[in-house]
C-alpha cells in the first residue's frame, strides 16, 4: 500500500505542485514580507481519543501542531482559521466550549487572531480542521531544501517524551493515577508545545540552512529534510537527547520512541554552526553531520554502523 508521503509526491509531480514539500508554503506578500501557510487535520480515534484528553488540552493541541510548523518556517504565527466537525452527542455538552478555550489560550500566548473557519456536524467523529497563517521577512523563510554536507545536525529539547505518553494511555494509565514523571510524559502527549521563539531566532542571520518540526519521528523527519536537500546524514546514537521522564525505559524502548515515535515537535534543523548556546534558547543538541551521500542515513553506535530507515508514524 502506498503512504501518503507517495501519494503527495505523485500529486506534486502529476500536477506541477512546486509550493508543496515544506511544513508550510511560501506566498509573497509584500516587498519586505513573506507569507507562510499550514493545514492540519486531527480526526477522532486516528489522531486523538476523547475518553484520553481534556476539552481544553484538545484545543490547546488543535493550535500547537500548526503552530510547529509556522515555527519550522523561521515564521511569526499571525492568524488562523479553524473548522470543526462536530456529532450531536459532543454538540450537546459543555466540550466544544472548553476546547475553544484551551485553543484560545494558547493562541493569545503568540498574538495568533482567529479571523475564521466553519462548523459542521459530522456523522459519527470530531474532526477539527486548523490553518496557521504567519509572517517572514522576504526570503527568509528556512526550508527543508537548504541543509549542505557538512553541517552540524541539531534538535532541539528531547525527544521521546510524546511517544511515552502515548504508550501510556494506550495502556489505560491515566494522569489522576499517575506518578509525576508518567503525568509529564501523558501531557506532553496531550498537550504539546512549539518551539515558536526558536523557529524565529533560526530565521534571523542564516543561523539555520534548513528545519524540519519533529512530528513523525527523528527519523521518518530526518529522511524528509535529507530528500529534500539532497544529502545524507550521519546521526551518533548516544546523542540523542531523550525525555528524561523516560528514565524507568530500557535502552532500546527510548530509542524507539525518540526515533520513531513523533509528536514531540521539537525542531530539527541543520546549520554551518558546531553549538548553540544563550540564556534565553531552548536545550539545544548537536546529533550529527550532514553528508554527500544522497539518500543514505546511517546510525553511529559506538563502533558499529548501520543504516537508518525512514520508520515512524504513517496513516497509510
Amino acid at each position: 500500500m502506498r503512504t501518503e508521503f507517495e501519494f503527495i509526491r505523485n500529486i506534486k509531480e502529476q500536477y506541477g505542485l512546486n509550493r508543496v514539500g515544506d511544513d508550510c508554503a511560501v506566498l509573497p506578500k509584500d516587498s519586505k514580507t513573506d507569507l507562510v501557510i499550514t493545514a492540519d487535520l486531527l480526526v477522532e480515534d486516528v489522531d486523538f481519543r476523547l475518553r484520553w484528553t481534556k476539552a481544553e488540552f484538545l484545543g490547546h493541541k488543535a493550535l500547537a501542531v500548526s503552530l510547529s510548523d509556522v515555527a519550522a518556517m523561521g515564521a511569526t504565527p499571525k492568524w488562523a482559521m479553524l473548522s470543526i466537525g462536530v456529532p450531536k452527542s459532543v454538540w450537546k455538552g459543555k466540550f466544544i466550549d472548553n476546547f475553544y478555550g484551551g485553543w484560545f489560550m494558547l493562541a493569545k500566548q503568540y498574538g495568533v487572531e482567529l479571523i475564521g473557519g466553519d462548523v459542521s456536524e459530522s456523522t459519527d467523529k470530531l474532526v477539527i480542521d486548523s490553518i496557521v497563517v504567519g509572517e517572514v521577512a522576504k526570503g527568509q523563510a528556512v526550508l527543508r531544501s537548504g541543509a549542505k554536507p557538512g553541517d552540524s545536525i541539531f534538535v532541539t529539547g528531547t525527544l521521546g517524551g510524546a511517544a511515552g505518553g502515548l504508550e501510556l494511555l494506550e495502556s489505560g494509565l491515566r494522569t489522576a493515577s499517575a506518578g509525576k514523571e508518567k503525568s509529564r510524559l501523558i501531557e506532553r502527549q496531550l498537550r504539546p508545545n512549539a518551539r515558536v521563539e526558536m523557529g524565529m531566532y533560526l530565521s534571523k542571520r542564516n543561523r539555520a540552512n534548513a528545519i524540519i518540526d519533529i512530528s513523525d519521528g527523528l527519523a521518518a523527519d530526518l529522511h524528509h529534510l535529507c530528500e529534500a536537500s539532497r544529502v545524507g546524514a550521519e546521526i551518533e546514537i548516544d546523542r540523542i537527547p531523550i525525555d528524561e521522564n523516560l528514565d524507568g525505559t530500557d535502552r532500546a524502548a527510548k530509542l524507539k520512541f525518540a526515533l520513531g515515535g513523533g509528536e514531540d515537535f521539537e525542531l530539527l534543523f541543520t546549520s554551518d554552526r558546531k553549538t548553540f548556546s544563550g540564556s534565553k534558547l531552548p536545550p539545544i543538541t548537536r546529533v550529527g553531520v550532514v553528508t554527500e551521500n544522497v539518500g543514505t542515513l546511517e546510525v553511529i553506535d559506538g563502533e558499529r554502523r548501520s543504516i537508518l530507515p525512514a520508520f515512524g508514524y504513517r496513516h497509510f
